[in-house]
């Protein structure tokens, strides 16, 4: 296999391509983080505020009050907007200051940054574009797993000490899962590294399935589904720039097509976004969805509950893989058979990012 050498996001030259992809919705949240409270969160590298709105709409703005710099995140949501909590001025949801306490007029200049932001199947998705495309210039991604009803989700946000992209590289390679997620999802690790592995997609999205049949069913499997015996399991991960979509679940072995789009079975559906915080730490943002058919609450429960353990898992060594680049700089690393996938995805990220460079005026 060929060696490659993946490029550590800190050592980018200054005056190269964007760091990261421009002209694209990221999720900036999960609907139910936003409550009453703003949020504040590092995004692509810009400090942004989130809060909703009096009528219940999700507003995002730069999070520095232009008077004296405090984040506008320390302040409080009223009806009329969002007030600094150093001196009151009053935001709207543009970014438009319109109250100062004790002083009836305004500066014009008394605004901040607004960005765009669409609240879709309890996603919260937040539009960076570049000089040329500052509003969006399509909708967000749907995800009607949290919409259509026919699933049971939860998830949870987790803050990595690592560059996105190790993230993407973790999820497009479940090869692992027999390694890392032993007593979880994982199961026989030699049955993973050698699953039927088909790779496909075009210059936006990679799609790896994975077939295991006639497999022994892992714990979290076992615990939620009613199997009989043995099991023939399947795992699609879907990449996109901004999130990742993976499918996975088994049937008892020889009952259905693991081709066939409506099998039956047990369920999983994860989505994954995972939005950079800065050139070296990062958000990730995670559902798990179960399609329980006994005692589905307890089911889900228990679902959620093992993909949090799994990912806990991943942290630990997405995180220490990092850790161990550093220390050893840009020394090469080889190329396996289970890489397809996740080099595609660079490629394209790779790819969406010299274009952004490319269209600079």
């Amino acid at each position: 296999m060929p060696t490659t050498a993946l490029p550590l996001a800190h050592n980018i030259a200054p005056g190269a391509a964007p760091v990261f992809p421009l002209d694209q919705w990221y999720v900036a949240a999960l609907s139910r983080e936003l409550q009453k409270q703003p949020i504040g969160r590092t995004l692509l590298n810009k400090p942004v505020v989130l809060f909703r709105t009096a009528d219940n709409q999700v507003a995002a703005l730069e999070d520095r009050c232009c008077h004296r710099a405090l984040p506008l995140s320390s302040g409080t949501v009223e009806a009329g907007g969002l007030r600094c909590g150093y001196h009151g001025l009053l935001f709207d949801d543009g970014g438009q200051c319109i109250e100062i306490p004790g002083q009836d007029k305004i500066p014009s200049k008394a605004r901040v940054p607004a960005y765009p932001v669409c609240e879709q199947d309890q996603i919260i998705w937040i539009w960076f574009g570049s000089a040329q495309h500052p509003q969006p210039t399509c909708a967000p991604p749907a995800y009607d797993v949290h919409s259509s009803g026919k699933y049971l989700f939860d998830g949870d946000v987790y803050h990595y000490d690592a560059p996105y992209q190790l993230i993407h590289d973790n999820l497009m390679d479940l090869s692992h899962l027999g390694y890392v997620h032993l007593h979880t999802i994982g199961g026989n690790a030699s049955i993973h590294m050698n699953a039927q592995m088909r790779v496909e997609g075009d210059d936006s999205m990679v799609r790896v399935v994975r077939h295991m049949p006639d497999s022994v069913p892992p714990p979290t499997y076992s615990a939620a589904y009613p199997f009989k015996g043995n099991i023939d399991r399947w795992q699609e991960i879907e990449f996109h720039v901004n999130h990742l979509r993976i499918w996975t679940g088994a049937t008892d072995a020889g009952t259905d097509d693991l081709n066939n789009p409506e099998r039956g079975g047990f369920h999983m559906r994860g989505f994954h976004g995972v939005t950079p915080e800065t050139e070296t730490t990062s958000h990730y943002f995670w559902t798990m969805a179960t399609n329980a058919e006994h005692d589905p609450e307890t089911v889900k429960a228990n679902v959620v509950h093992q993909t949090r353990l799994t990912f806990d898992e991943d942290k630990v060594v997405i995180e220490a893989q990092y850790r161990n680049m550093c220390r050893f700089g840009t020394r090469p690393m080889i190329d396996i058979h289970v890489d397809a996938g996740a080099n595609r995805a660079r490629r394209i990220i790779e790819r969406l990012r010299n274009s952004s460079f490319q269209e600079r005026p």
